[in-house]
């Protein structure tokens, strides 16, 4: 299969290597001066670039802090008060305090235009001409619904308060008056100088000054900015270290740091610091970011350039947004529409008051009220009345029934047993209440790879040495096992214990001391590498700029070749129990160009030695034509390649000592070039890494956490399409889509250049057409892939830039347009953009041609980047997105998703308390979505279509009544029978389903994800339901009216008495409508439990108890005016035929219901209704699955090479060979002063 790669260097097009920045700079921001700058020869050396003083508009003075105070550093905030322009170190994530909580949560809650409407509807009730019902009959549930909301917000409230009391309240050491003070991190300021201790957070951005590692060195964990544990390393300027050391130097410390203002921009930092008269370049390499954690050092000194909310880490975590469900938006407009046809049944009522006055109210002696009103001002009295009387078309008890389902449904969430991660004893956890049905209509994910989708954990799996494949489960003697056991390393008390390997014969092998070529694969790996290591209670502890390197040499320490130490110029490792050191003459550091990494070594028997590790692509062409193996080896490569494990190959070259000083001369001279010193390493390095000799190759997993590749094939299956969006490497996040399944086989992958010159194509077509059809009536676009088969995306950050019209290396395209290389966006030919609408038009046609593909993966991408994708999706397509990450690169686009998901249990919490759910697994997502999603949607959709129905069929009772009662805004119920329905006598079994029903049980809907498509659709609620809903109200309350009511027209009762009377009706409609919304909630229920049952019972108990209480003589002696009703229900219903009435009118409004649910799952059955009819079956095949073993996962086959993705940077060979990290004064390898500090267990583990 041809994959097209896209080569970026020497192309017009951005390097694939190189993440963006993230601001969107366009050429609009360039400085006038910039277009009159030099041009620049391609051969001619650059000066270094050196911030211009009008660029650094932050200004920082060391130990002085009134000097931040001064006017010149004061902004305005509102009118004439101003405040500095410096931040204090105080976050603040909380929205309410003691004094604002009450005003701002009640204001908030009346920005609901339902809670608005109450309480306008509350006021007219209070209005004795206009009210037609008590103002408890609103003021009651009012007064529910906004204490239950206030206390919701409270509680969540609250816990932002301890989560930045528990920050604020940290304490770091803080240069004060001469001496170091604890303070809290809140009281931190710019231009403080602080101590920081080993293991401690960054309270902010630092500079570092100095550290108790030689030339300042420290090493800082980034877990909460990317996830990543392999730490980075930070250096203090040379005079800062040499000056800076005690408290008293530190304490005269004067210097005024000018650097660029505070951004986002994490992989950049430019400054000078003027001191005792001199200026120094400051750079991103002396800055230490909050968030970080300080390892392997003792203590190190800053100074405070950025705090609080100026800080990078916080400025990438993006704008906090108000989070709604689609659910909700629609409830939304559904309220507005009921609220419109409201108005107009009022409004008609109301005229219609108007003429049956003037025809026979103004003219009927016995209605004459004593109010001289004429017809118009009746009528509009009227009006009001009957909004009243209507209001409850608008249910209040809705808003607060939905609170507490959602309430509830986040409690199932938390208490998932089945999403409890035990092993860092982390349970999922809802971080929000409002967003649970929105999961079970996701569309699409976006994910970030390095802590989610692996645990970037790498694992020695198999190698080749010599044409033979080791790493299968194999005996001593070389049998081949179908299932193995670990081999036992108590011969090596060296050894890593947690490091587990299959095959028995490779260690006998290389115990043997017999087979030299795998002796010489593992001294290699001891060798040839830039770890540094620190004995620690007697063990070793290794710590390696990347953990392919670590997990290396960890391999070959068990194997018996164990890296000891290193000086700047020699090795130590123990050979199968013997110490040897080994002389080293120079070290040739991995790059991304190069690919490789080599050390040239000098034997203790005087031979020299060159080793190379690297990507075979990179090695096949440096190979001698002597060397043997090559074809095996290829075939073995292949085989790694196809399981998706990262491979390495291993060679070797003899160097005589002529060859050698010869090269050495020229390496030296090239060390010291002033102009381009990379390329001239990198054209010395070319002349002695060649002629090799192959050795063998290692085949490396990037560890996926458990469960990926199945959750993604499940996902996919319920038509979910998921991104990677990350910071890693091209090949590395390729590698890991392979593994997880995310990309196969039969995909064709478009990479940058091919995707822009497709849109390019796209671009010129639309610009040849006539302007009139341009931007008129949008046409079916043809498809960018036309051909049959399955296609996938990978495009880097740069790209990306480049396609969506984002910034671009500015200065370098005017100086390209300056020598007639590209023309000016003015142009139509040229690739800019002509306008804004073209702009727009671009992006679109970018996010179709990404929808149309299976996969998509974009690599190198900056924080902001990230947000960025989302957020188109999210704007073109109208789609549900969600977004799950575990580092602080990930909040952005965590923000920007309508649902963000937290990885928890990492030491990076950043995401998590970002993040709108949290759990420890990516696995457990699926069941999120399929499980929990699922089910809210359902339940919530059954909920709300009842609950719309009931209050439909229940209000409009009242419409019919009026054309009866002369359109007097008469009720049909009596006022407590209102005040109750929706509190008492119907609210329980439909807020049961809303919590408890299901269709299918959880098994079920994780084995068929296709269930979960109708959530995505919106199949369940929509504007069709809701008049579904409408009419069907319709119908019911017009059967409980004029069933009732033909029934008492012409009717005498048993004792003679006629029971025609008003409220006799009223408790028949009354007793009607209970039995009908029950025994219709009952029809609805898929999942019945006891609860649900004794629900259903139990409302009709308390309507009878209570109306039984509220009708008796003493409770009227009591409360004569309230109660009114003395005796109707006991006199009604002893009447036979009455209870006829109430069954006969049940039963008809039942039996359209029953007779339309047969017909549709019997003739039109629903995927769901298909496995519910077969459920027994299918649970009895799950349990016989269970039974058997499932089998082993198998990788999907392949025929490509696992790319070479060996680290994100340079590693240490530069403070290796320069001897910066090794101490002034060394010690004995048994003491601690060997190397790097300390690395705790677990990262030495995971290396």
């Amino acid at each position: 299969m041809n994959r097209h790669r896209v080569d970026s260097q020497g192309s017009l097009g951005p390097d694939d290597e190189v993440m963006p920045y993230s601001d969107d700079e366009t050429d609009d921001e360039l400085e006038p001066s910039s277009e009159d700058e030099p041009e620049e020869l391609p051969g001619a050396p650059q000066p270094p670039v050196e911030a211009k003083p009008s660029e650094m508009g932050w200004k920082v003075k060391a130990n002085d802090r009134p000097y931040h105070h001064l006017p010149e550093f004061q902004k305005k905030v509102f009118l004439c008060i101003k405040k500095s322009r410096y931040s204090g170190n105080a976050i603040k994530t909380y929205k309410y305090n003691v004094l604002t909580f009450l005003p701002l949560n009640l204001y908030e809650q009346f920005k609901r235009v339902a809670n608005l409407y109450f309480l306008a509807l509350l006021i007219l009730q209070i209005i004795p001409d206009i009210t037609t019902l008590p103002w408890y009959t609103t003021l009651i549930p009012l007064v529910v619904v906004l204490g239950v909301t206030a206390i919701k917000d409270l509680v969540d409230d609250l816990a932002r308060h301890r989560m930045d009391k528990e920050i604020n309240n940290r304490k770091c050491d803080v240069l004060l008056d001469g001496g170091f003070q604890e303070l809290k991190w809140s009281n931190i300021q710019v231009g403080d100088v602080v101590r920081l201790k080993k293991n401690d957070f960054i309270p902010a951005d630092v500079l570092l000054l100095s550290s108790s590692n030689p030339n300042s060195l420290t090493y800082v964990e980034t877990a909460e900015l990317d996830g990543e544990t392999n730490l980075k390393f930070k250096l203090g300027l040379r005079v800062t270290d040499e000056k800076l050391q005690e408290m008293r130097e530190l304490a005269d410390f004067n210097a005024l740091i000018e650097c660029e203002e505070p951004n986002n921009r994490l992989d950049k930092f430019v400054g000078t610091m003027l001191w005792d008269g001199e200026r120094y370049p400051l750079d991103q390499d002396n800055m230490l970011l909050r968030g970080c954690k300080i390892r392997n050092t003792e203590v190190c000194h800053g100074l405070i350039i950025f705090a609080g909310a100026d800080t990078k880490i916080m400025r990438n975590s993006g704008k906090t947004r108000f989070k709604r469900t689609r659910i909700d938006e629609l409830m939304n407009y559904m309220v507005y529409t009921i609220f419109v046809l409201l108005v107009l049944v009022c409004a008609g009522l109301a005229i219609g008051h108007t003429f049956w006055y003037d025809d026979i109210g103004s003219k009927a002696w016995y209605l004459f009220d004593g109010k001289n009103q004429d017809a118009s001002h009746r009528g509009f009295l009227s009006f009001w009345g009957y909004i009243i009387v209507l209001n409850t078309m608008v249910p209040i008890s809705l808003y607060v029934s939905v609170e507490v389902i959602r309430l509830g449904q986040s409690k199932f969430i938390n208490w998932d047993l089945q999403m409890y991660f035990s092993e860092k004893d982390t349970p999922a956890k809802a971080r929000t209440t409002t967003l649970n049905e929105q999961l079970g209509q996701i569309e699409y994910i976006f994910s970030d790879k390095t802590g989610t989708l692996t645990q970037n954990v790498m694992q020695f799996k198999k190698c080749t040495i010599a044409g033979r494949s080791y790493g299968d489960p194999t005996t001593a003697e070389g049998v081949v096992l179908d299932r193995g056991r670990p081999v036992d390393w108590s011969w090596n008390r060296q050894a890593d214990r947690k490091f587990e390997f299959m095959d028995h014969a490779l260690v006998a092998r290389v115990r043997s001391g017999k087979d030299k070529d795998a002796n010489e694969f593992f001294k290699l790996l001891s060798l040839c590498h830039t770890v540094m290591v620190e004995h620690k209670d007697g063990e070793l502890v290794y710590q390696a700029a990347s953990p392919d390197e670590g997990a290396l040499v960890t391999a070959a320490r068990n194997f018996g070749y164990v890296f000891l130490s290193r000086t700047q110029d020699t090795i130590t490792i123990r050979e199968m129990e013997q110490e040897r050191t080994y002389e080293m003459l120079a070290l040739l550091d991995f790059n991304s160009d190069r690919k490789r990494m080599s050390i040239i070594l000098k034997f203790p028997d005087g031979r020299i030695r060159l080793y190379c590790k690297g990507a075979d692509t990179v090695i096949y062409e440096r190979l001698s034509p002597n060397s043997g193996h090559k074809e095996t080896t290829q075939t073995d490569l292949d085989v790694f390649a196809n399981a998706t494990l990262r491979t390495l190959c291993l060679c070797y070259k003899d160097i005589s000592t002529e060859e050698y000083e010869a090269w050495s001369r020229k390496h030296k001279e090239a060390r010291v070039s002033t102009s381009d010193r990379d390329a001239a390493l990198d054209h010395v390095y070319e002349q002695i890494e060649n002629n090799l000799m192959m050795i063998g190759a290692t085949a490396i997993e990037d560890k996926l956490q458990d469960g990926v590749p199945e959750t993604i094939a499940a996902l996919a299956k319920a038509d979910i399409k998921i991104w990677v969006l990350t910071g890693d490497k091209k090949e590395t996040a390729e590698n890991i889509g392979y593994s997880c399944s995310l990309l196969t086989e039969d995909m064709q992958i478009h990479y940058g250049e091919d995707i822009n010159e497709k849109l390019g194509i796209r671009q010129a077509n639309r610009r040849n057409e006539p302007r009139t059809l341009r931007r008129g009536k949008k046409k079916p676009t043809e498809p960018f892939f036309p051909a049959p088969g399955k296609n996938a995306l990978i495009i880097t950050g740069g790209w990306l830039n480049e396609i969506l019209y984002e910034k671009k290396k500015k200065r370098r395209r005017l100086r390209l347009r300056r020598l007639g290389k590209r023309t000016p966006p003015s142009n139509p030919q040229d690739g800019q953009p002509m306008d804004d609408w073209e702009k727009e038009m671009r992006q679109i046609d970018f996010v179709d041609m990404a929808c149309e593909c299976e996969a998509v993966i974009c690599c190198r991408v900056t924080p902001k980047q990230k947000g960025n994708v989302v957020s188109l999706v999210k704007k073109y397509k109208k789609a549900v997105t969600l977004s799950i990450g575990d580092g602080a690169n990930d909040v952005n686009m965590i923000k920007t998703a309508d649902i963000g998901v937290g990885i928890s249990g990492q030491e990076g919490m950043q995401a998590v308390m970002s993040s709108d759910y949290a759990f420890a697994q990516f696995r457990y997502l699926q069941r999120l979505l399929l499980v929990h999603g699922r089910w809210s949607y359902i339940r919530m959709c059954k909920f709300l279509r009842y609950f719309f129905f009931k209050n439909f069929a229940f209000t409009l009772v009242h419409f019919w009544y009026s054309f009866f009662n002369g359109y007097s805004a008469q009720v049909t119920y009596e006022d407590w029978f209102i005040t109750l329905y929706n509190l008492a006598y119907s609210n329980l079994p439909v807020l049961l389903v809303g919590l408890l029903d299901q269709d299918v049980n959880d098994k079920l809907s994780m084995k068929f994800p296709k269930l979960y498509l109708p959530g995505q659709q919106g199949t369940f609620f929509n504007y069709k339901n809701f008049f579904i809903s409408l009419f069907h109200g319709i119908f019911v309350s017009l059967i409980i009216f004029f069933i009732p009511y033909g029934a008492f027209l012409q009717t005498m009762g048993q004792d003679g008495e006629a029971p025609s009377d008003y409220q006799s009706l009223a408790v028949v409609t009354a007793s009607s409508l209970v039995f009908t919304v029950n025994l219709q909630i009952s029809l609805e229920t898929s999942y019945w439990t006891f609860v649900n049952c004794f629900a259903v019972l139990g409302s009709i108990a308390i309507y009878f108890g209570i109306m039984f209480d509220i009708h008796s003589a003493g409770i009227h002696v009591i409360f004569p005016s309230a109660f009114t009703f003395t005796g109707a229900a006991s006199n009604a219903l002893r009447q036979p035929y009455l209870w006829l009435t109430i069954i006969l009118t049940v039963g008809i409004s039942l039996l359209p219901v029953i007779c339309i649910q047969f017909l549709s799952k019997s003739i039109w059955p629903s995927v769901g209704d298909k496995i519910q009819r077969n459920r027994k079956r299918y649970e009895m095949e799950m349990e016989e699955e269970e039974r058997k073993k499932p089998p082993a996962f198998q990788r999907g086959q392949r025929s490509r090479r696992s790319a070479y993705a060996f680290s994100h940077s340079r590693g240490y060979a530069d403070l290796i060979s320069s001897g910066r990290s090794i101490r002034r004064r060394p010690a004995s390898r048994s003491g601690p002063q060997d190397s790097i500090r300390e690395v705790p267990q677990r990262e030495a583990e995971n290396i």
